[in-house]
């Protein structure tokens, strides 16, 4: 299953040189709004030293992780809503993603304009919400002005929808996101075909300076997110570019030296990974060790389907081992002396860490 996050904030707030250094995908950087009109899409794999180590087990020629596809999205500016800059286009793009990530700009640069004129996170992320909450607010009145004709030509009342629209009209309306109100599963599954921009899951990307890449979130920062119903955390873009650059050796030393335990980049994968509640299951042997993406709460025929609709169809049961378990014991055949392989039906909830192997019969 593909995982697709958005990235997107005011114009010099470093979104492509974050998306260059998660994708090396080459988005072209420049001290100018608009430097990237059409959106540029890389793909990050996420870092899992569980799938390292199934590889130092299994040594396959083929070892491939989950990954995450970043959009580079253009800078977003006051009154997008209404078509400002270039307005509707880039906020069509934020809807086909699945997550957003909103970078907000912390470094001091003279050389690098900032549009609002000074350096201000949390009202930088003030003015992307308002622009995102006007555009749902819009396709919102637009949906319920449709629904409530229909209802009155056909004589019926869509009691529900109309009133699951005016809920969520009157909470943007409000000056809050869609995705912190409270919606029954439901409804959820209602408004998903309207694609609001505010539904999306949200994770604040705190561009920070040099000097602050080891230090976590400013406070006020993360209780922003957090009001806007998302996670903040702190990156250097700059340093994170560097270090893209460098062989593992250099990187790690100079991690080190900055005080940094791993890549920021590590951490944007996972937390983008979390961000969408989704869990990894593995698949492992001599030929191929690979880790999958499932949503939290699927089943073992959802995940089969995920390997191959095969699997799916003709599923008749999963062979199941922990992860930890499998590491212990170094081969499928210790770990099944001890007991500690299970066979699944297709209704077992996969969790994270099980190593599935799927028997089916088409």
């Amino acid at each position: 299953m593909g995982l697709s996050v958005g990235i997107v904030g005011l114009p010099n707030a470093g979104k492509s040189t974050l998306f260059n250094a998660l994708t090396h995908a080459g988005a072209e950087v420049a001290n100018y709004p608009f430097t990237t009109i059409d959106p540029n899409t890389g793909v990050m794999p996420v870092a899992d030293p569980r799938l390292d180590s199934l590889a130092d087990l299994f040594r396959p020629p083929k070892v491939i992780p989950a990954a995450v596809t970043f959009t580079d999205i253009a800078g977003l500016v006051r009154g997008a809503s209404q078509g400002e800059g270039l307005g509707n286009r880039f906020l069509g793009h934020i809807r086909e993603c699945d997550a957003t990530a909103l970078v907000v700009r912390a470094f001091d640069d003279p050389d690098i304009s900032h549009v609002e004129g000074a350096v201000d996170p949390v009202r930088d992320i003030d003015v992307i919400e308002l622009e995102l909450q006007l555009a749902d607010l819009e396709t919102v009145e637009r949906r319920l002005e449709k629904t409530e004709r229909s209802s009155r030509l056909q004589k019926e009342k869509e009691v529900d929808s109309i009133d699951l629209l005016r809920r969520v009209r009157s909470h943007l309306d409000s000056g809050n996101p869609v995705r912190t109100m409270s919606l029954a599963p439901a409804e959820r599954t209602s408004l998903r075909e309207l694609w609001l921009l505010t539904a999306k899951p949200l994770l604040v990307i705190f561009n920070a300076g040099e000097s602050q890449a080891a230090s976590p979130v400013p406070a006020a920062l993360a209780e922003r997110a957090l009001r806007s119903g998302g996670q903040a955390i702190a990156v250097s873009a700059r340093i994170e570019a560097e270090l893209a650059d460098l062989e593992p050796a250099d990187r790690a030393a100079f991690l080190a030296d900055l005080g940094l335990a791993e890549p920021g980049l590590n951490r944007v994968a996972r937390a983008a990974y979390e961000l969408l509640a989704m869990i990894t299951f593995f698949t492992a042997g001599e030929n191929e060790v690979r880790a999958w993406t499932l949503p939290h709460g699927g089943s073992a025929v959802d995940a089969a389907a995920t390997v191959h609709t095969d699997f799916a169809r003709g599923f008749i049961r999963a062979e199941v081992i922990n992860v930890e378990d499998l590491l212990a014991a170094g081969s499928y055949n210790t770990v099944r002396e001890q007991g500690k392989q299970r066979l699944e039906g297709r209704d077992y909830i996969v969790r994270d860490g099980d190593v599935v192997h799927f028997r089916f019969n088409v």
